[in-house]
């Protein structure tokens, strides 16, 4: 398993190129295919709640926090495609279920957003949390191909500066 330190967090978009696709399927087990089809569709379910907590946080304020809703949000776009992207390689497509988690990202960032800075920042550290729990369950639990690991590993270590920033921000408002 990579080191956290092994990933400047700092970068929001990291490149791809059209060499980094291809189909992933083959010589997998059917269990193999079973086990990554979940996890895929569970992070990139996850995801899309998380690109919507953060787009309801957003307020029309140009201040500090919103900058860094707005990076977040940006962030978790790029997880949200670099699961889609896996999906479609080996072959699934997302869960019609991602509607629910959806509407659930966009009653958690609204409501966090009415109750303020407070309720925003404790939401974010919250879902962060849980998603870094996932995230190293999945890597614990399914044999990824390497680039897909590195992946997952990349977007694991983006949720804990998630985490970090929130914590920052927590304190500064104390």
């Amino acid at each position: 398993m990579a080191d956290k330190k092994d990933f400047d967090v700092s970068i929001i978009r990291p490149e791809m190129r059209f060499e980094h696709f291809r189909w992933r399927r083959e010589g997998r087990s059917g269990e193999e295919l079973k086990g990554i089809k979940r996890g895929l569709r569970t992070l990139q379910t996850l995801e899309t709640m998380a690109v919507n907590i953060y787009k309801f946080q957003i307020t029309r304020r140009v201040n500090e926090l919103n900058l860094y809703l707005l990076a977040a949000m940006g962030n978790e776009m790029t997880h949200l495609q670099d699961f889609q992207i896996k999906l479609f390689e080996y072959g699934f497509k997302p869960s019609k279920f991602r509607v629910l988690y959806w509407i659930v990202g966009v009653a958690l960032g609204f409501i966090s957003r009415t109750l303020g800075t407070k309720a925003i920042l404790k939401t974010g550290v919250w879902v962060e949390k849980k998603a870094v729990q996932h995230y190293s369950e999945l890597l614990q639990s399914i044999n990824w191909d390497p680039q897909t690991r590195r992946i997952v590993e990349k977007d694991r270590a983006d949720e804990e500066g998630h985490i970090n920033r929130w914590r920052e921000l927590q304190k500064k408002s104390s």
